[in-house]
């Protein structure tokens, strides 16, 4: 007989979900606080353990117990055989990525009312599996961003790793203001009481019990402030490709048309609000069914993006170099170097342009005080 998923199984009692005790690590705690996003797992349960007995009671089992079978409601990778990816995709799954390709739609669905079976839908889901999940899937399964022969010879210029996620997971770990746990397996149940996501533990009803230490208390408390980091930073990505990412869509195309109208070389573009355009303009760039340039017109890729600081009436306007991709700091044409870190009349005075605010040292970025202004800006950049 075969077990319907858990988000359309009618509930009778608030579900058990399962994870390892221990060492937590950033997948875990995400699948755990994805899975309490859904319905199916409000309220809901969660037990700590590497038990195979206590986690045989479970409804559901993430990044433990040596099982995928989603009909049953279990998601570890850790098998040797596994080898499951998300579509299009060589990234072996984590608990993360297990959660999010079987629930991933049903969760996007939840919290932005889009019909699950719509095109939105599917393009937010990839989208957050692009930006977000694969990150997390490839660093639980020790995959690196390039191939080791390619960075072999390379040298940091500095440590980024205290600035990802996974790292703020890991300091979660430790806390040696308590005592070690015990050698031996120990177990917890968390009950989800309080917050509809993610509860804290059942705190000691005695003066007695609050004065004596509990390292596994203590270390549940971790692993759910983790899940709640991994969980409400997911959330602010879903709501932002949501709000702001996909109705951007049409505006970026909209101006991409338009660029030829403020440079017979398409090489300037503007927003009449601040809109995130990176993603989009990129794709347009490379899409075979990019809009063509009009009659007699050559067309050039775009180097500057000019919009208002904020939506409101008399706001500034910037001056922004385009990027020679997405996720690059060196600009395909930075402002000016005879501009670069001056101000006010000083930098007004250097470009010929009234109104000038700023310029950025490294040249990627500049202010005017109106429209008409860094459109000067632009005009006599590209041609510099």
């Amino acid at each position: 007989m075969t077990t319907s998923p858990a988000s359309k199984r009618v509930k009778t009692s608030p579900p058990l979900i399962g994870t390892h005790n221990g060492h937590f690590h950033a997948d875990e705690a995400l699948a755990v606080y994805m899975l309490r996003l859904l319905p199916a797992y409000t309220p809901s349960t969660l037990l700590r353990t590497r038990d195979s007995t206590l986690l045989s009671t479970c409804h559901t089992v993430v990044d433990v117990g040596g099982e995928y079978d989603p009909a049953q409601n279990r998601y570890d990778h850790h098998q040797r055989t596994f080898d499951t990816t998300f579509p299009e995709k060589q990234t072996k799954l984590s608990s993360a990525g297990l959660v999010y390709l079987h629930f991933g739609k049903a969760i996007i669905a939840q919290r932005t009312g889009l019909d699950p079976e719509s095109e939105s839908v599917n393009i937010l889901w990839r989208k957050l599996y692009n930006e977000f999940i694969e990150a997390i899937d490839a660093n639980d399964n020790g995959i690196s961003v390039y191939p080791s022969s390619e960075t072999a010879k390379l040298e940091k210029r500095f440590n980024d790793g205290g600035i990802t996620l996974s790292s703020l997971v890991s300091d979660l770990n430790y806390d040696f203001s308590v005592a070690a746990p015990p050698a031996d397996d120990s177990t917890t149940t968390t009950t989800n009481n309080h917050d509809p996501v993610n509860p804290p533990p059942t705190q000691p009803s005695t003066a007695a019990a609050a004065a004596t230490p509990d390292p596994q208390a203590a270390e549940d408390t971790r692993f759910l402030s983790a899940s709640t980091l991994m969980g409400t930073t997911f959330l602010r990505k879903l709501h932002g490709y949501h709000d702001s990412w996909l109705p951007a869509r049409a505006v970026v195309l909209k101006a991409y048309e338009s660029r030829f109208h403020h440079d017979p070389q398409g090489r300037i573009l503007i927003f009449r609000e601040p809109t995130p355009w990176k993603d989009h303009l990129y794709t347009f760039e490379s899409s075979p069914s990019s809009p063509s340039p009009p009659a007699g017109k050559d067309s050039h890729k775009l180097l500057y993006v000019l919009y208002p600081e904020s939506a409101s009436s008399g706001a500034k306007w910037r001056i922004q170099a385009v990027p020679v991709s997405k996720d690059s700091f060196e600009s395909r044409k930075p402002l000016p170097e005879a501009w670069r870190g001056l101000r006010d009349e000083e930098l007004c005075a250097k470009s010929g342009v009234g109104g000038c605010v700023f310029v950025h040292a490294s040249g990627f970025i500049g202010g005017n005080v109106s429209e008409d202004g860094v459109r000067r800006m632009a005009g006599r950049a590209v041609e510099m």
